[in-house]
């Protein structure tokens, strides 16, 4: 919180390189990447934003505190209230129940409609994850909000900081599609460990109910709209709950699975552009889903490998695997490379579809409210998707 606008005072700066495991050399192919980590003890003086009172002061100071580990202490979750099951999508579409739910697993999904917004569902889940967290909204230092189809284009983590009522959070977004909750999560850690910052909601929420060809079948039968939120909380670095992770990109992926932004170039029959130019929008999402498959089966258990290697743990050693929710082919053949039992995977794609950004979190919340992930499991996630981009993370409840 202290230096979220990354301005402090000079005096308070003390930086001393130090190395941390996470953050050591990297290997990206034949690519090595050095990531720098450095050491900050700054106080509470934040110039030029809102003054905070003497105890906020304190606070801020007494959290600084280097090298913290981070758990995920609570979960959350919404959805909206109206179901399209297959034999609807049968009506507007050539298709069927039987034609869908074998080649994806999905029989249902969820759609915002009428006065139901993303940022609502977002701050339902939030909510929901503060309250098994117990901590209080006012306690929060951060809020992410994992998403690609804001309510806004300028994003929505500050309504949902405003909506909770999170007073001394800061808040922005992040955009990384189906990758976009494992990035935030992974970013959370990252200011718990090196900014002193003590509770972080990460939220992932999309709605590409907006951005689906209804009229196209290998689309449409895919996507659903929800979001999904956990609190991460500081701990000592002997309980940190992150063991392990790994992120990728690949741009040269990008034409597998997109929705461009769209603009009218159109000229004037003696070429001069028009002027003003008219509104842009965004095209439907256009997607290869047989390269999408085959990215997902091949570099998927790759990430997972590295981040258990990172973690120092065997892949017997996991108590679940929970995979961005995509397709149930592909949860099955990741599963099967990295040989995890079927009763060790966590699916509820058949009840809402791929919800993007939201679908981790989602699912998390559902297992943990059932009562199957219990405190000490160790659980390996993954997401992958529009970018390209996937990257995993070895986690550990509470």
């Amino acid at each position: 919180m202290a230096n979220a606008l990354g301005l402090v005072s000079s005096s308070a700066r003390s930086f001393r390189e130090r190395k941390l495991e996470p953050w050591a050399l990297r290997r990206f192919g034949s690519r090595r990447a050095l990531l720098g980590c450095f050491r900050a003890a700054v106080d509470g003086n934040v110039l030029g934003a809102v003054a905070l009172s003497s105890s906020q002061r304190q606070r801020k100071k007494n959290c600084r505190v280097v090298g913290l580990g981070s758990k995920l202490v609570g979960s959350g979750s919404a959805v909206p209230k109206l179901t399209i099951s297959n034999d609807d999508l049968a009506q507007i579409v050539e298709t069927s129940d039987e034609w869908i739910s074998v080649r994806t697993g999905i029989r249902n999904r969820r759609v915002l409609t009428g006065n139901e917004t993303l940022g609502g569902l977002a701050a339902e889940a939030a909510k929901g994850a503060l309250l098994m967290a117990e901590v209080e909204a006012d306690a929060v230092d951060l809020v992410i909000l994992c998403t690609s189809t804001p309510d806004d284009l300028f994003g929505g983590g500050s309504q949902i900081q405003r909506d909770l009522g999170c007073k001394n959070a800061w808040a922005f977004d992040i955009t990384a599609a189906c990758s976009g909750f494992i990035i935030g999560l992974i970013t959370a850690t990252r200011f718990i460990k090196g900014g002193g910052f003590q509770n972080i909601l990460v939220i992932g929420a999309d709605a590409l109910s907006r951005n689906v060809d209804w009229t196209d079948r290998g689309t449409c039968i895919l996507f659903g709209d929800a979001a999904g939120a956990v609190l991460v909380q500081a701990c000592n670095s002997e309980e940190d709950g992150l063991l392990g992770f790994d992120v990728h990109s690949d741009g040269n992926g990008h034409r597998q699975l997109h929705a461009l932004a769209t603009y009218d170039h159109a000229a004037e029959s003696n070429g001069t552009r028009l002027f003003p130019p008219k509104r842009s929008s965004y095209s439907c999402i256009q997607m290869n889903g047989q390269e999408v498959f085959r990215f997902a089966v091949r570099c998927v258990p790759q990430s997972i490998e590295a981040a258990l290697e990172e973690a120092g743990i065997p892949s017997s050693s996991i108590d679940w695997l929970l995979l961005h929710q995509a397709n149930q082919r592909i949860i099955d053949a990741v599963a099967g490379r990295l040989e995890i039992p079927h009763e060790k995977v966590i699916s509820n794609l058949a009840n809402y579809g791929n919800t993007s950004a939201a679908s981790i979190p989602l699912a998390l919340d559902e297992v943990v409210r059932a009562g199957k992930v219990q405190a000490g499991n160790t659980i390996a996630t993954a997401g992958f998707g529009a970018g390209l981009t996937w990257g995993s993370a070895i986690i550990r409840w509470r």
